[in-house]
Parts: structure tokens; C-alpha cells; sequence
């Protein structure tokens, strides 16, 4: 078996663990999906192995390996934490993969693999400066810097969703409880299940986000309402990331960034909350879709290895 520089790229979430090769320009030259034996954190690890294995056979070539996983490692101990898989939580797993496939792994969160897929080969190929934004259960983000992830002093950076959100208005303060322990936090006003939420308090009845847009779209007044209002909210929350960061690209990924209306005038409403006359970043839409965390985790080994 050859080495060669063939990336392999594992997606290890609660219900599949995906696996997929890339070559040097992005392609894909093998993938494979298997359920997640999430119950033995044994049976993990060797679910894991095989996958690489295989798809080794497959190309006949030798190749890196990055994991897209829940939960963060921890710089310290290089234990997982807080991951949902619990099974998880407090295992080395990085450690252990790299013993059972007898080399190092890289290992990243699901936000932070988004933000590396877009900013390689997706929506901001060819930014230097990338900040990726996760709008779906929940509200993480990823910060990619020439191609690197800035991951932070706490493994905690881009986790803008446990922010306030900004330039709240007298209905919205002080926001509701978020899981975390504070109020008012972006991924209270801005995940799936906060926009549903929103909606139920105007129209008195429950409904998932694609029915409301679907609502919307028909005229409902609630639903076009809470439409309108998750917009603004979104226009709000990137103005802040703006101000702070000033990256270049702003990608937009996770369930609710499949809804074509909040792209609409999306523009002109940050470029009113952020600290200079002009907006130059652009915020896009992501091109790899559910394909970027496992993509995200192949290109954790960079180009030139």
C-alpha cells in the first residue's frame, strides 16, 4: 500500500458514522455510512477503524485521518466533554483512534469542521478570513484564519450562540432561559426549535419551521410575523460577529440556512448595526451542505502534507 496524500474524513454522529476520501483538489474518491454502535464506546472505536480501513483497501493508498465529532477535546487532558454520544465524554478518544490505526488523528467539533469544509473548497474558497455559522438545533459557529481553525484558549471560539443578542427590543428582553444558565442568548432566538417557538407565541399552536415557512408563503401574517422577526434577529447577531471579527466571508449552514427569505434584504439590515458605512463581508449560503462536517474533518490535515 502506497502512501500518498489521500485525506479520509470521519463524521461520527449519534445515529451514522460517515466516512469519505478525499484527493489533494477536494474530490471524493470513496465514502461509506454505517449506524453508530453508540451504546460501547468499544464498538466505536473499532467501527471507526474498519471504516478507514476499508476505504485504505479500497484506494489501495495510505491516508490521514480527521474526525468530526460531538462535543470538544479538551487541551488539557485531551479527554471529550460535553459531547452527546456520553459514552464519550471523559475517553480519550483521539488517543485511542491514533493507537488503533497506528497514527495521529486530528479531531475537531461539527461547527468548527463547517467552517474549514466552506472555507477550503465551498462558499468562502479563496477567503483568508472565515467565519461559519451553524443555524439548526442549536447556534455554534467555527472561525477559520488562513485556513486554520482558531479554535481559542478554551476550545469555546465561535461559540457565538451563547451571546446575547444585540440591540434586543423592549418585547424581546430579557429573552428566555437557554440551557447554558443565562437569558437572552442568540441560539434562544435563532435555532430551529427557538424560531418554532416564536411562532407558537403569536399564533397559539405549534408547527416545524419548514410548515411555517410554508405558512409564510401563503400569507399567513403570524408566520410571515415570525419570519420577519428571525431576520432581524439574524441581521442583529452577524452585525455583532462583524464588529468583532471583520471576516471576509460569513457562511451560513444548518437547517434554518435553507430558508430563501432570510437572505432577502438580509444585507442592508446588518449593514445598518455595524461600525462602519460600508458592508464588505459576504454572507453566503454554505455549497457542501450535510456534507461539510465530514469534509471539514478530512481537510484537518492541511494541503501541503
Amino acid at each position: 500500500m502506497s502512501y500518498e496524500s489521500l485525506r479520509i474524513g470521519i463524521d461520527l454522529g449519534g445515529t451514522k458514522i460517515e466516512a469519505i476520501a478525499l484527493e489533494a483538489n477536494g474530490e471524493v474518491c470513496a465514502r461509506r455510512r454505517i449506524l453508530t454502535p453508540n451504546d460501547d464506546y468499544s464498538a466505536i472505536l473499532r467501527a471507526i477503524s474498519a471504516l478507514v480501513h476499508d476505504i485504505e483497501c479500497e484506494t489501495n493508498r495510505r491516508a490521514t485521518v480527521g474526525l468530526c465529532g460531538p462535543g470538544s477535546q479538551s487541551k488539557s487532558d485531551g479527554l471529550i466533554h460535553g459531547s452527546n454520544l456520553l459514552n464519550l465524554n471523559g475517553k480519550p478518544l483521539s488517543a485511542d483512534l491514533a493507537a488503533s490505526l497506528q497514527r495521529p488523528i486530528r479531531i475537531e467539533n461539527d461547527a468548527n469542521c463547517f467552517a474549514l469544509s466552506e472555507a477550503c473548497d465551498g462558499a468562502a474558497y479563496g477567503a483568508a478570513h472565515v467565519f461559519g455559522v451553524i443555524l439548526g438545533t442549536g447556534v455554534g459557529g467555527g472561525v477559520i484564519n488562513k485556513g486554520e481553525i482558531m479554535s481559542g484558549r478554551h476550545h469555546i471560539a465561535g461559540e457565538w450562540g451563547h451571546t446575547p443578542l444585540p440591540w434586543m427590543t423592549p418585547e424581546e428582553y430579557p429573552g428566555r432561559q437557554c440551557f447554558c444558565g443565562h437569558s437572552g442568548c442568540i441560539e434562544t432566538f435563532l435555532s430551529g426549535p427557538a424560531f418554532a417557538w416564536d411562532f407558537e407565541t403569536r399564533a397559539g399552536s405549534r408547527a416545524a419551521p419548514q410548515e411555517i415557512v410554508l405558512l409564510a408563503r401563503n400569507g399567513d401574517e403570524r408566520a410571515v410575523m415570525t419570519l420577519k422577526a428571525y431576520q432581524s434577529r439574524l441581521a442583529r447577531a452577524l452585525a455583532m460577529l462583524i464588529n468583532i471579527l471583520d471576516p471576509d466571508v460569513i457562511v451560513l449552514g444548518g437547517g434554518m440556512s435553507n430558508i430563501e427569505e432570510i437572505y432577502m434584504g438580509l444585507n442592508e439590515k446588518v449593514a445598518a448595526h455595524i461600525f462602519t458605512k460600508r458592508l464588505e463581508t459576504a454572507i453566503r449560503r454554505n455549497h457542501h451542505g450535510d456534507a461539510s462536517g465530514v469534509r471539514g474533518a478530512a481537510w484537518l490535515w492541511p494541503r501541503q502534507f
